[in-house]
């Protein structure tokens, strides 16, 4: 079920995951759908809940392109959650924290009405916790929400009061008393703090004090309202002079002492506890029917802090009791230890049945932290506990499961993005009075959460670094994690006193051969699979090893399952490698071994799922390079020209130039195939980019160096060259040219034999009839292009072809757009099944000029204006690649157009991403086809 929060910024949650909902416009959105409760939300209000008073120019088909981002990211488990209703939307089927907190506010409620103030208190401070900031932050300003969050803000008030009552009926006057005197002076005309403050200091033994009080509110709404105090007032008024005894708390039945000696009760550290809402309901939900269980997760999770919490709220007779085992290294101390927890005078029969016949008849939750070091020890002593005292719970904490028949485990990941914001903004406004982020700190903070992999204690040790150091400087420091952080401060409840002692810890506790796989995998970015960890001597049983001691996370939601080291433990694992330059010179092995067979498929029918693979390694190519670069450039630079599909295909044209410039520079006497096919990449990406010149020197740079080609790598390079003369040709207007290359590109593969190069020189064949004027002879081209690729299942030549047919369509001397965006939509799923970021803006470019001709000027010049923002943002310029379409687009752009419409769908456009943007092309195509 997907989890709202807009008690503050607005998430959106499914699962364990926070989903990314982008800019602020589509937060808006959300909020909006949400604060609904479930209720459509018609299209103009949901207009004036983004955009107020400043709507787009189409504010229908911006608000459609948005829904589309927001089910993408909503995945295909939960998009029928948002449903179209009229002209509108709702949000279905979600928990939102809204319910949450006045569920919790009403169940305090009755719990203080049945005369149980301790629940109750626990039950108004879990609600109480949902709050993050103001009600529907997200639409600050907006009139559709203002009641709801005025309401909320009163139940906030209310329930804040009703604490404090609560914490008055079980005898803390002394307590109450010190938080209801600033909340008085807060809000001085609210009469029920005013009461309860007065009855707090009566049973505070400050009588003369709560006289006092009573004369000074009585004076306060007389002089500013002109009132009376209420009912209540009056009445505690006339009780309290009459000193009447039932103003006493009434001893508690419960009250008396229990035969054996008392632990005093978990103690909750003073800081705010933030986050972890999903992690408590499941403790909520799961404890009850369970005898064990263990939160498990790497050093400085949380753990101990989450049990102590869930602690807190628990309604048992006796305890809960909390045993810190960190320190204790002799399992024969286990049960002393235990006993002194739960204040048990150890009798004559010692060891655990003398611990069990103590513990037998209560009613209990005993918390064994940091369990880890002494698992087995603690396993065998659980069993038996369990069996002595059946009222008797235990909630573990460790870094691997204890083993026991029947335990039930609750893995604690890192804090999401969101959490650890928070935690870092509560925690520095703690130690700097009056503090509160600004703009420019959003992105320090944002920065620090995910530098310190969301991980609390990193978190709360970085905040206790910004008492002397601003958020810039932190960020700039965590380069060296550990130095930058220091101590923990005292009070917490972390038992290692640096980070660093913390992973350490954990990497001691391995087995030796363990610890030895752990330090070799830094090298890994991004994360890496069984198969790449083997290039440094690990297997699946090894790797689950460390999986199962929370060193290692995996993520089974992937295919293959992909595994990783939280920043912290790898640094830790760098500065601790006894061998780092042979770890790190496996590592890129792997990654030349991985290229080397899957650059290949790049052209074929799995070119899909060589995409796939080579966006998920990234980093482990980038690192890889990186090593290469500095010990082996001739090695750099024959991965980076293998790489030369992906680069442009996946958008990474500035990183593959900046790579092959410099390997082309520390590889002079690499060989030439090597050599040729570097330039010809980089003759690729230059093209792209928009560079015509720098592209063409490139290409004839790399066709000097295969005069006299002597391998059929050699002849299948020229033929590619051959190709991309033609297409550069083209993009230059010599359309004659380009045909002749186009031709001999084809020549030259059927030669050699290869295939998948024949479809690629007849569709740049295709493109360079076009400019020659030759339509039907470019259309019929471009047809058997497609077919010839289809049937070589060469997925990517298919889709180009059919970009360039959609151009055809669009010539001067016989267009016709709806047939140009047929195509486009067919050419675009291609591309977006293969995540060819490119070739998506290509098709999206081609697009706005096939709005325009249908008769959508505004969204042409919208949509224009979002691949003009996404390209630049990439180093991709599609319009240097196909000049006459952009000439074309701007010129009937001008005239379709005033300067004024012009400038506000740049601005619109801006703010689209890519699927905001193939949903603005079809809702444009759906209308166009509508017209007519």
């Amino acid at each position: 079920m997907l989890r709202c929060r807009v008690l503050g910024p607005t998430e959106l949650g499914a699962g364990r995951a926070v989903l990314d909902l982008g800019g602020p416009l589509p937060r808006r959105l959300v909020t909006a759908l949400i604060a609904a409760g479930g209720r459509p939300v018609g299209g103009d209000a949901l207009t004036a809940a983004v955009w107020g008073d400043e709507p787009p120019a189409s504010p229908e088909v911006s608000l459609q392109a948005y829904v589309s981002r927001l089910r993408r990211a909503l995945g295909s488990e939960h998009r029928d959650a948002l449903q179209r209703v009229g002209d509108g939307y709702r949000l279905t089927g979600a928990e939102t924290d809204v319910a949450a907190f006045e569920a919790g506010v009403a169940r305090g409620r009755e719990l203080l009405d049945e005369q149980r103030p301790a629940e109750a208190g626990r039950a108004f401070d879990a609600a109480l916790r949902l709050w993050r900031g103001e009600a529907f932050a997200d639409l600050d300003g907006a009139a559709a929400v203002e009641a709801a969050r005025a309401r909320l803000e009163e139940l906030r008030l209310v329930a804040v009061e009703e604490r404090l009552a609560a914490r008055l009926a079980v005898g803390d006057a002394p307590g109450a008393v010190a938080e209801l005197t600033p909340a008085v002076r807060a809000e001085p005309y609210r009469e029920r703090r005013w009461e309860l403050l007065i009855l707090g200091l009566y049973r505070s033994a400050r009588q003369a004090e709560a006289l006092s009080a009573l004369r000074k509110v009585r004076a306060l709404l007389a002089d500013d309202l002109g009132v009376d105090p209420g009912p209540a007032l009056q009445s505690l008024e006339r009780r309290l002079l009459a000193q009447d005894p039932g103003l006493l708390l009434p001893a508690r039945p419960d009250a008396a002492p229990h035969p054996v000696a008392t632990a005093p009760a978990v103690t909750r550290p003073l800081s705010a506890f933030v986050g972890r809402e999903p992690e408590l309901a499941t403790l909520a939900a799961t404890m009850p029917a369970a005898r064990l269980l263990t939160l498990v997760g790497p050093g400085g999770a949380g753990k101990t802090r989450l049990a102590v919490e869930y602690a807190a709220t628990r309604p048992d007779t006796d305890g809960p009791w909390l045993a810190r085992l960190a320190d204790v290294t002799d399992p024969q101390l286990l049960v002393s230890t235990i006993a002194a927890a739960a204040g048990v005078h150890q009798s004559a029969e010692p060891g655990p049945a003398g611990l069990g016949s103590a513990l037998s008849g209560r009613e209990a939750l005993l918390i064994l932290d940091n369990c880890e070091h002494l698992v087995a020890a603690v396993a065998d002593l659980v069993v038996d506990l369990l069996a002595r005292c059946p009222r008797l719970r235990v909630l573990a904490t460790s870094r691997e499961p204890l083993g026991v028949d029947g335990e039930r485990l609750l893995p604690v990941a890192p804090l999401p993005p969101g959490d650890a914001v928070a935690l870092l903004v509560d925690r520095i406004a703690a130690i700097r009075p009056g503090w509160s982020p600004g703009s420019a700190d959003q992105a320090h903070l944002g920065r620090l959460a995910e530098v310190l992999d969301g991980i609390p204690l990193a978190l709360e040790l970085a905040a206790a670094r910004a008492r002397v150091l601003g958020l810039g400087e932190l960020v700039a420091l965590l380069g060296e994690r550990f130095p930058a952080l220091g101590r923990v401060p005292r009070g917490a409840l972390a038992p290692h006193a640096t980070l660093e002692a913390a992973v350490g810890w954990s990497v001691d506790l391995l087995p030796a051969a363990d610890r030895a796989l752990l330090l070799r995998l830094w090298p890994f970015a991004g994360g890496f699979t069984v198969e790449a960890a083997a290039a440094v001597g690990s297997d699946l049983e090894a790797l689950s090893s460390l999986v199962t001691r929370s060193v290692v996370s995996a993520d089974t939601t992937v295919t293959p399952t992909r595994y990783r080291l939280m920043g912290i433990i790898r640094a830790y694992c760098r500065e601790h490698d006894p061998d780092p330059a042979a770890s790190r010179a496996a590592q890129a092995a792997w990654v030349r071994a991985l290229v080397e067979r899957t650059a290949p498929e790049l052209r074929g029918e799995r070119s899909a799922h060589a995409i796939r693979v080579l966006n998920r390694e990234v980093p482990n190519v980038r690192a890889a390079l990186a090593h290469d670069l500095a010990v082996d450039p001739g090695a750099a630079l024959r991965t980076a020209g293998l790489l030369e599909w992906f680069w442009f295909r996946g958008g990474h044209v500035a990183e593959g130039l900046r790579l092959l410039t410099t390997a082309l520079a520390g590889a002079p006497d690499a060989p030439a195939v090597d050599r040729a096919l570097a330039l010809a990449t980089c003759g690729t990406l230059r093209f792209i980019g928009g560079d015509l010149g720098g592209a063409g020197e490139c290409l004839w740079q790399a066709k000097a160096l295969l005069a006299e080609p002597d391998s059929q790598d050699g002849w299948r390079l020229v033929s590619q060259l051959l190709y991309y003369e033609s297409l550069m040709w083209s993009a230059r207007g010599d359309y004659d040219t380009a045909a002749v290359r186009a031709r001999e590109s084809i020549a030259v593969s059927v030669r050699i034999g290869e295939q998948w190069a024949t479809p690629a020189g007849e569709m740049a064949l295709g493109g360079a009839l076009t400019g020659l004027g030759d339509v039907p002879g470019s259309r019929r081209e471009l047809e058997a292009a497609a077919a010839h690729a289809g049937e070589l299942r060469q997925n990517w030549i298919a889709a180009m072809s059919e970009l360039l047919l959609a151009r055809a369509w669009l010539v001067p001397a016989d267009p016709d757009p709806g047939a140009a965006l047929r195509q486009l939509r067919s050419a675009l799923g291609r591309f977006r099944e293969e995540d060819d970021v490119g070739n998506v803006l290509s098709c999206l470019h081609t697009g706005a000029y096939a709005l325009t001709l249908s008769g959508r000027p505004e969204l042409g010049a919208t949509l224009l204006a979002a691949v003009r923002h996404q390209g630049a943002r990439r180093g991709l310029r599609p319009e240097a690649t196909d000049p006459a379409t952009a000439a074309a687009l701007d010129a009937a752009l001008d005239r379709a157009l005033d300067p004024v419409t012009r400038a506000a769908a740049d601005t619109d456009g801006a703010g689209l991403d890519e699927t905001a943007m193939v949903a603005m092309l079809a809702a444009g195509q759906d209308q166009s086809h509508a017209r007519r």
